[in-house]
């Protein structure tokens, strides 16, 4: 297996299934913040169930959630890894400039978005953790009132644009992820290898549209009013 990682294929799979895991996170993640537009009863319920009583009683309360949390984690790990992997083998190998500029502009675009929203989210992610999850970053935090805690970050208007302009970013990262899943997991199939399958652009679309598109919502709820 290892061996297998070593090479280019390989880490494209590992970059395609870790990215998998991420994308039923990210959609996860979004669905259960909706339950903010129940209110706070329903949305600290559903933080209190995530907490407490994932999977339980077939499970002690808390293991549920700190094993998707080592999930994610080796997850990160092994995307951010396969990606840096993928981009020094790439650079190895073309050492020579493209045949032509439109050939640079295309593959340099693709790469440039990929990394710098893949840096963007990460960052994103650190400061999410501590604005909401450890309170480091949110000096009206209370543990367990997560309600109050999503409407006091998001009243502070740069931290409400930050969480706008970050999900923008996993929105390019998520389309040309997507966009790629196909080309990797669909490899031996000759419908998903056209560079312009309209399959693959529109499930691309609606998946981004479909995460991005409610999680710019709460932010922009919180500073209009419709929450809080």
């Amino acid at each position: 297996m290892s061996g297998f990682y070593r090479t280019a294929v390989g880490k494209k799979w590992v970059m395609a299934i870790t990215g998998l895991v991420l994308m039923g996170f990210v959609f996860a993640h979004m669905v259960g913040n909706l339950k903010m537009y129940l209110g706070p009863t329903h949305y600290d319920e559903y933080a209190e169930w995530l907490r407490t009583g994932l999977l339980v009683p077939i499970l002690p309360d808390g293991v549920a959630l700190w094993g998707m949390r080592v999930v994610l984690i080796v997850a990160v790990g092994y995307h951010i890894h396969a990606a840096y992997s993928l981009t020094m083998l790439n650079r190895r190998a073309r050492p020579q400039r493209y045949a032509s500029p439109r050939d640079y502009i295309a593959a340099s675009w693709a790469a440039r978005t990929m990394r710098w929203s893949g840096v963007i989210v990460a960052l994103f992610i650190v400061f999410h953790l501590a604005d909401l999850t450890t309170g480091w970053a949110n000096p009206d935090f209370h543990a367990g009132d997560v309600y109050a805690n999503v409407v006091a970050s998001f009243q502070r208007w740069p931290v409400a644009l930050f969480y706008v302009l970050a999900n923008l970013a996993l929105g390019v990262h998520l389309y040309h992820g997507v966009w790629s899943l196909f080309q990797t997991m669909g490899s031996m199939s000759p419908h998903f290898n056209p560079r312009h399958n309209p399959l693959r652009r529109a499930a691309a679309a609606g998946f981004t549209i479909l995460v991005v598109g409610p999680n710019i919502s709460f932010p922009i709820a919180v500073l209009t009013g419709v929450v809080g």
